[in-house]
């Protein structure tokens, strides 16, 4: 494989830029957090996946998303400790979880779903919130009922049930993730990043992308990700489903890259 500086490899970018429209390489359209805008351009640029041909590859990463989109960007994969404890598969789908919405159709009819994007800023409508406590160097993931909005009938239904299962106390082992572990993590995964924007058209249930924008990031701090945490700006994504763990996911808000990087610069 050839090596390229990052100036040539911008380069590069630019020509996949200037030729149009390219196919997506995977099936999915718009599917939440399928990747594909990123995907098809490693393949254009006959690369494996986040392994970019310059020199210092392993401290880049590339990600990439469709424009006009709300949607959070995926930081990270990395689960909760303790991980003995397989915290999703063994505590909160079982004892947490709720009915999947194609149980008894895609999936059987036991099928629970546990999906929760969570900030520190306010609980989500089932009571679930993070929390930065740096006395403990740690982001915790608790659980507080008072907090579950059960003017939903769905919710509050589900609320019985969790306290049937498992009570109304406290997540116990309580989901965490150490913050000296994170930084370690999260600081050799995202270093530094390559970030493309791409306009997107259907034709015959196929997508197409049209590269459009291309941002340098630089100078990742993880002192501003800590605080980006506290701010409601870095969420935890929990995804899981009875037959399939997705992975839980740190991620970011669109528009706030600058939160987390001392040098935010736009290539294309």
């Amino acid at each position: 494989m050839k090596l390229y500086s990052k100036d040539e490899l911008i380069k590069e970018i630019r020509k996949i830029f200037d030729a149009g429209w390219h196919k997506s390489v995977k099936k999915t359209i718009d599917t939440r957090n399928d990747g594909a805008v990123g995907n098809t351009l490693e393949s254009l640029l006959h690369i494996k996946e986040n392994n970019l041909p310059i020199p210092n590859a392993q401290e880049w990463e590339l990600k990439g998303q469709r424009s006009h989109t709300s949607a959070l960007i995926t930081l990270k994969h990395t689960d909760p400790s303790p991980r003995a404890a397989r915290i999703v598969t063994s505590l909160l789908l079982p004892n947490y979880g709720w009915k999947h919405k194609e149980a008894g159709k895609k999936y059987p009819a036991t099928e629970k779903s546990f999906r929760s994007t969570t900030s520190a800023t306010s609980y989500t409508n089932r009571g679930f919130k993070i929390i930065v406590d740096r006395g403990q160097r740690k982001i915790r993931f608790v659980f507080d009922p008072a907090k579950a909005d059960i003017s939903d009938p769905e919710i509050a239904i589900w609320l019985k049930s969790v306290e049937r299962r498992a009570g109304l106390g406290q997540l116990q082992p309580e989901p965490y993730w150490g913050l000296d572990d994170l930084q370690y993590a999260i600081g050799t995964k995202i270093g530094n990043c390559f970030y493309v924007i791409a306009d997107r058209r259907v034709e015959n249930s196929q997508e197409f992308f049209l590269y459009k924008e291309l941002y340098i990031l630089s100078g990742f701090s993880f002192d501003k990700f800590v605080v980006a945490a506290e701010n409601g700006n870095v969420l935890v994504d929990f995804d899981a489903r009875t037959g399939h763990n997705h992975g839980t996911k740190f991620r970011l808000r669109q528009g706030c890259w600058k939160d987390l990087y001392t040098d935010v610069q736009r290539a294309i």
